[in-house]
């Protein structure tokens, strides 16, 4: 971790230090006990009323920017893909369990359902197997090679994303998890370098940090959220809102299958050249190739 930066001394008291000194104080007069009498910014019930939210934006945009500075870190790789994808081990020892079951049951419906799954599960735990060996290459290339330094980027949670934090892990290398507070509990995978592990209640100011240090974006077979991500991707592209990127998509059948972009040619909502700001792979090492391609070809780009 890179060394805190050292403050230069002043005359006044930090908010840290006046925090703490009225814990220490003891005031105990009905004005003091008010929650008007509270600092503002130490005072939790004001700050989580609807008129702070965009403070609350603010803290979520600078606590992220700031901590990342502090690790020196300038360029990153977004990988995205769908959280429901698993690893190879468990793929296969969840369809193991089906067969023992059917081996006892052979007729049950509900056991014939549940293989057909967990064979489909075992046949797409070949991305989970693709991004952990494409961040691996990143995260190692990276930092052996005359480029600069490249941090893997996620949303911090299961499938897709644990595999590409297991991968720079493989490495040796930092990366890292973006989580988000949801619904249902969104735990970080344990391959999240753990200083680098952040969580957001705002999906704007997420996707935000995502894009800030991007320097290509990688995205694999995914639902709602995947798409999403894409789609205001390629958005800011078109739009020249960011500068552009590599955004590679693995599996040119299943993105095809998805999204008909000639159909949006031919129906005159996107130009022709609007198509090419998407590149399909089917590999970790043809991806690997046009992020080298592009870094390498862009040197101005990268003076840190």
């Amino acid at each position: 971790m890179a060394a805190d930066k050292v403050q230069p001394p002043t005359r006044f008291p930090s908010a840290a230090e006046d925090v703490q000194r009225f814990r220490n104080s003891h005031l105990a007069t009905p004005q003091s006990s008010s929650p008007a009498y509270r600092l503002a910014y130490a005072d939790a019930d004001f700050i989580l009323t609807d008129e702070m939210r965009p403070v609350r934006l603010l803290l979520e945009l600078s606590k992220p920017e700031l901590t990342l500075q502090q690790h020196n870190i300038h360029h990153t790789i977004v990988i995205f893909g769908s959280a429901r994808i698993l690893d190879p081990d468990t793929a296969a020892n969840n369809l193991s369990a089906v067969d023992e079951k059917l081996r006892l049951q052979p007729a049950d419906s509900l056991l014939l359902t549940a293989r057909q799954k967990a064979i489909k599960d075992l046949d797409k735990s070949r991305y989970y197997s693709e991004a952990r060996r494409l961040a691996e290459k990143i995260t190692r290339e990276s930092c052996a090679h005359n480029l600069p330094r490249l941090h893997i980027i996620t949303g911090g949670g299961p499938g897709i994303m644990e595999a590409a934090n297991r991968g720079a892990a493989d490495a040796g290398g930092e990366s890292i998890g973006l989580n988000i507070t949801l619904p249902q509990e969104q735990r970080p995978n344990p391959f999240i370098t753990p200083d680098l592990c952040f969580q957001f209640h705002y999906f704007a100011m997420r996707k935000m940090h995502f894009l800030l240090r991007a320097q290509a974006l990688v995205i694999f077979p995914g639902g709602f959220g995947t798409l999403d991500e894409l789609l205001e991707t390629l958005t800011l592209v078109q739009t020249r809102k960011i500068q552009a990127l590599p955004i590679i998509a693995f599996d040119r059948q299943y993105w095809e299958s998805l999204l008909n972009f000639d159909l949006l040619v031919d129906e005159g909502m996107i130009s022709a050249e609007d198509r090419n700001l998407i590149q399909f792979v089917d590999s970790a090492d043809e991806a690997w190739a046009i992020v080298r391609d592009f870094i390498s070809n862009n040197d101005a780009r990268f003076t840190t």
